[in-house]
């Protein structure tokens, strides 16, 4: 009999041997693979220059902190979609209005920590139920919210903010008229993707408050992290936000996971690399030419490679945010900073992700939703019959 036992055992444990042998060579591939991608290879470029025409001008008229505004807006040239030239101008006009206004929300409420903290937990909710009714491709709300939690902890005054506001709206303004430009050259020089026309419906899902439910995680774990970095008065806290918001951008529990471990060994690795970069003492030119380099870089590699284009979005984001920080020259702090914003915000981002594809979790929740919504109506009922 205890043959026997041995002998079915033998099987079983063989299988899971092989089994985390070819994840772990999976997993190790996923690191130094780079994907076939489809995105046309000039898309880094505009995308880059677009930065450069932002950045250019602010150094050229002695203002460079403006002209990184205007870059942070320009950002929404990544939600270029591939469609034909009247869909794909509506497109990037209402992106342009959700940046500006997710950027208006946040410094508006910035006067006080714990007040931004709440508004923009809500508005993240609001932002990602918008983004997924209309079924907005990748980044999907990712820019949108980040724009919306670094604005919330910019410092806050009346008179500074709607030249803060204009900075912003001319970076998007920039970003259509490049994208304008660049789709009738397109169209001269080869023939736009047919699809069809795209009209605005309202489409009803089997899962009613699947969105709903999503979407209500997403801005409660916005709020926590937010609030976890106010709390611990961290330098950056927006970046707990952020590196949430990233790791809950997973497609599936194992994306989410390994999200986690990318980004964490894409941040040291980029660290690493912003700290030779910054042993050379940038001058303004040196640090625009960096991050406009960095920027094709990155949108080159972030659709075929997410850690190798970490490694790269680190220096970037330090060189747009930082550059004002007193903490900027000194590397050390700088960077044990950047380094635990950036783990406490994968792990919150973790359990994030663990509950966006928790099943169970999320259909409790919508019978939930469903039955208040259900009380309301027959609360609503009885007042107008009475």
């Amino acid at each position: 009999m205890f043959f026997c036992k041995t002998i079915l055992k033998r099987p079983t444990n063989i299988i899971m041997q092989t089994s985390f042998k070819d994840l772990l060579q999976t997993e190790l591939k996923s690191l130094v693979e780079l994907k076939h991608s489809e995105r046309p290879w000039h898309m880094p470029l505009i995308a880059a220059f677009c930065a450069s025409i932002a950045l250019f001008s602010g150094l050229y008229l002695g203002q460079l902190s403006n002209g990184l505004l205007v870059c942070l807006g320009g950002h929404v040239i990544l939600y270029m979609p591939s469609l034909p030239l009247t869909n794909r101008m509506i497109t990037m006009i209402v992106c342009s209005f959700g940046m500006v206004l997710s950027f208006t929300v946040g410094i508006a409420f910035s006067f006080n920590p714990w007040i931004s903290t709440v508004v923009v937990g809500a508005y993240a909710t609001l932002v990602h139920w918008v983004v997924g009714h209309f079924k907005l491709k990748a980044p999907g709300s990712f820019f949108f919210l980040l724009i919306a939690v670094m604005a919330s902890c910019m410092p806050f005054g009346w008179s500074e903010m709607p030249q803060k506001i204009g900075l912003i709206a001319m970076g998007t303004m920039l970003a259509c008229i490049i994208t304008f430009i660049y789709s009738l050259v397109l169209l001269n020089t080869q023939k736009m993707v047919a699809h069809p026309p795209v009209t605005i419906a309202i489409t009803v899902r089997r899962q009613r408050y699947h969105n709903l439910v999503q979407s209500m995680i997403v801005g409660c774990f916005v709020m926590i992290s937010l609030g976890i970095g106010h709390f611990f008065a961290l330098k950056n806290p927006y970046w707990v936000a952020i590196s949430c918001l990233a790791i809950m951008q997973g497609i599936s529990r194992r994306h989410v996971l390994q999200r986690i471990i990318h980004r964490i060994l894409g941040t040291t690795l980029g660290l690493g690399l912003c700290w030779l970069i910054l042993h050379f003492q940038l001058q303004p030119l040196t640090l625009c030419l960096s991050i406009v380099t960095l920027m094709f870089i990155i949108e080159t590699l972030i659709v075929r490679n997410y850690v190798l284009a970490v490694i790269f979005i680190t220096p970037m984001t330090i060189f747009l945010t930082q550059v004002a920080n007193p903490y900027f020259n000194n590397t050390d702090l700088l960077f044990t900073f950047r380094l635990l914003d950036i783990v406490l915000g994968s792990l919150l981002g973790a359990l994030g992700g663990w509950l966006l594809f928790h099943n169970q979790f999320k259909y409790q929740t919508a019978k939930q939703i469903q039955r208040v919504k259900l009380l309301a109506q027959r609360r609503h009922s009885t007042r107008t019959t009475i």
